[in-house]
């Protein structure tokens, strides 16, 4: 990306980097044969929005980069090496009131300090029904979304982003746990 298009999209300074592994991941990606580096979307004013209500009455939607499982694409279990068959190209959404088997071997990440065992650290489901089992939040929103990893900054804003919200939205969802893995 030019320094232009980084102005259009209101990516912070190529400087502004608050967590370091970042120039790894960039550099694990260039190793994929990506021509120019990775351009992480950062920003300096973000859309976040304060809750207008306790978190005990607030209703949360998960959003995940997990892909469901499919079994005719290869090996996709924890460990598994980058399986590029197993990406999804389109937002789609699962009801949050049964379990699902989403996996991440479609996604670059440091295979050799990172297991992938535990599936909460890429889709906490469970975890979030509990605490609303407990008390600890209103609900969980009817529906989870995955959001799909493009490499396309253009993409995800202008397409996966307004489709994610729209279904937010249509769950009527006070704030969202993003999990982007």
């Amino acid at each position: 990306m030019t320094d232009t298009q980084d102005e259009a999209l209101g990516f912070a300074a190529p400087h502004d980097t608050a967590i370091p592994y970042l120039a790894r991941i960039r550099e694990y990606y260039a190793t994929l044969g990506y021509g120019a580096p990775y351009r992480w979307a950062q920003y300096v004013d973000v859309p976040f929005a304060p809750l207008t209500k306790p978190l005990t009455a607030t209703t949360i939607g998960l959003v995940t980069t997990a892909a469901p499982y499919q079994a005719d694409k290869g090996e996709q279990g924890p460990g598994a090496p980058y399986n590029a068959s197993a990406k999804f190209f389109s937002v789609y959404s699962g009801d949050t009131a049964r379990d699902h088997d989403v996996r991440i071997s479609h996604i670059s990440y440091d295979r050799q300090h990172t297991s992938a065992q535990d599936q909460n650290t890429w889709f906490p489901l469970p975890a979030l029904r509990r605490a609303a089992e407990n008390g600890r939040i209103g609900r969980v929103a009817p529906r989870f979304h995955g959001a799909p990893t493009n490499r396309s900054h253009r993409t995800t804003l202008d397409v996966d982003c307004v489709e994610l919200l729209k279904r937010c939205r249509e769950d009527h969802t006070d704030a969202v746990l993003l999990v982007a893995n």
